[in-house]
């Protein structure tokens, strides 16, 4: 049978291979997150460009913090450099920025900044870029189960009344209403897991992997694997009676 077209609404992606796109290059790992850091522009505006609503980037995950010292501190100061460099872009087209994660444990200037990146761009009608920044996803699920506890104890939930929408609307991807839950994930440089990445929201998602490193995945793979997810056919469990 002829596949259905999807709408691809949530775009995830984990940004594998900034570090060895360097090594390759005979050149120390900031050089590589410097180059991943401008192909998030790149990629954000073709997404937008395609009408995709939410864009999902992996940036920092809770695990990142064993990383040598002088990495970590790199790391934190990109968000610093992406805003003041590229916000204008932004603006001008519509990008709304959002940051999920545990903000609270972010060197002060990291966390002002991004803070101020989400309220200037609050009002912003286009793509939603979402950088999951010192988020993992059992520790978003362990926070989740936390808020469903307090409000059992608080006699507003009865335990054997929480359903799935209960957890969903306690985690970080509620405030994105029907597209709370990504469509498609791609992962670039050739790795195939999802090293603690919305877990229970990829439950449905269709995976794709790229051989790619982060700065060299570009606009046309991008629309090769848009492409492709359009031309799946999602059962979401069911069975398609017009398979049989």
């Amino acid at each position: 049978m002829a596949a259905k077209e999807n709408q691809l609404n949530h775009l995830a992606i984990i940004m594998d291979g900034n570090g060895r796109w360097a090594k390759a290059r005979k050149q120390p790992r900031f050089f590589g997150h410097q180059a991943g850091m401008e192909n998030v522009e790149r990629i954000t505006l073709a997404a937008n460009h395609l009408g995709i609503k939410v864009l999902t980037l992996y940036a920092f995950s809770t695990e990142n913090w064993a990383r040598p010292k002088a990495e970590v501190a790199y790391l934190m100061n990109l968000p610093v450099r992406f805003f003041d460099k590229f916000m204008p872009t932004l603006m001008a087209n519509q990008v709304k920025v959002n940051v999920m994660g545990d903000l609270t444990q972010l060197p002060a200037k990291t966390r002002q900044v991004v803070e101020r990146a989400m309220a200037d761009t609050a009002a912003n009608t286009g793509l939603v870029l979402n950088f999951a920044f010192n988020y993992g996803a059992r520790k978003e699920i362990v926070g989740a189960v936390q808020t469903l506890a307090r409000a059992v104890q608080a006699g507003r939930l009865a335990p054997e009344d929480i359903a799935e929408q209960d957890v969903g609307q306690a985690l970080m991807t509620a405030k994105f209403g029907p597209y709370r839950n990504p469509d498609l994930l791609i992962r670039t440089s050739g790795e195939q897991r999802l090293s603690n990445f919305l877990l229970w929201q990829l439950a449905y998602a269709e995976l794709a992997f790229s051989d790619k490193l982060w700065p060299d995945f570009d606009e046309q793979d991008l629309m090769e694997f848009v492409t492709n997810y359009q031309g799946r056919h999602r059962r979401f469990g069911k069975i398609d009676e017009s398979d049989s």
